[in-house]
């Protein structure tokens, strides 16, 4: 009797174990529903919105690449709801499984990824500075004494404090709920400086009134490794995504997709980023990994 109850509990424990599994095999919810919700951004250089839920850019159309060559690998055609995320809420919607997977600006870092799981490395970022031309802010020191803008649930400011050369720097960070929200707040006068990753003040430059009005300082603050983002335990789905990734880096498919949206005119004003190709993102490309912000150092800036 005791060894038959003994054996039941074992069955059970291994039952529980494999649903946990279960749970988290997101492509094989892929595969029984035919559908997938992607997380996208609105306001990202890489993703934005331009309205009656059309959701483009760099990381939007290489994720659906990313749909289509899954559709492809199991053979039906999956169908993809889009759902707008944000810097604050884009780790609560993944983990409680609202979506599925997202490429936005996203950085993996270290605690991160006690949260969540990311795939290679498609674009390495580089923190920098926007100011309006006529500010006379030139350099990291200039922002003493002044307002400067960053996105809440992002770690820009927190590399200006951290950075050797900004010791002696004091100055006032306002908070935007979203990237359009924190560039407002630059264009609007009631900050001085917009601190972010290049390619979204690129983008938000570019879609401004008064694109002229505005430039990017040479100061890096700091290479971030953007990937897409997916539930920690989920390697199927995983190894899915980066065998896409792979697929659009070996076709050239992927450099393709990145000179159309950062070197070429893109909707809504038909203006151009003009953002070449980085020797980081190339190296990246080049040697495929998932490694956090925090293994890039000094001498990479």
């Amino acid at each position: 009797m005791k060894k038959s109850l003994l054996m039941f509990i074992a069955a059970a424990a291994i039952g529980l174990t494999s649903g946990a599994h279960a749970e988290n095999d997101t492509l094989e919810k892929i595969k029984q529903t035919g559908e997938i919700t992607l997380g996208v951004r609105e306001s990202s250089g890489l993703a934005y919105a331009l309205g009656n839920n059309k959701y483009v850019g760099f990381h939007t159309e290489m994720a659906e690449h990313i749909i289509d060559d899954i559709s492809k690998k199991i053979g039906k055609s999956i169908k993809i709801h889009y759902l707008p995320i944000t810097s604050q809420n884009r780790i609560p919607l993944l983990k409680n499984k609202t979506y599925d997977f997202e490429c936005g600006s996203t950085t993996n870092d270290i605690a991160r990824s006690k949260e969540a799981a990311f795939a290679y490395t498609t674009y390495v970022e580089e923190v920098r500075i926007a100011v309006k031309k006529n500010s006379n802010i030139k350099s990291l020191d200039d922002l003493n004494g002044k307002i400067v803008a960053t996105t809440t649930g992002t770690t820009s400011v927190q590399l200006i404090r951290k950075n050797k050369r900004a010791k002696n720097i004091h100055f006032k960070v306002v908070k935007g709920k979203d990237h359009g929200d924190s560039f407002l707040l630059l264009e609007s006068g009631r900050a001085d400086a917009f601190v972010m990753d290049a390619s979204i003040l690129a983008g938000h430059i570019a879609k401004s009134k008064n694109p002229s009005d505005y430039v990017i300082l040479d100061t890096v603050l700091s290479v971030e490794p953007i990937a897409c983002m997916l539930r920690l335990h989920d390697k199927n789905f995983e190894q899915a995504i980066n065998d896409s990734i792979l697929h659009q880096i070996k076709d050239e498919s992927l450099e393709k997709l990145y000179n159309k949206w950062f070197m070429k005119p893109i909707p809504p004003a038909n203006t151009v980023m003009n953002l070449p190709l980085s020797q980081q993102t190339r190296y990246a490309w080049n040697h495929p990994n998932n490694k956090p912000r925090e293994s890039y150092t000094e001498k990479d800036l």
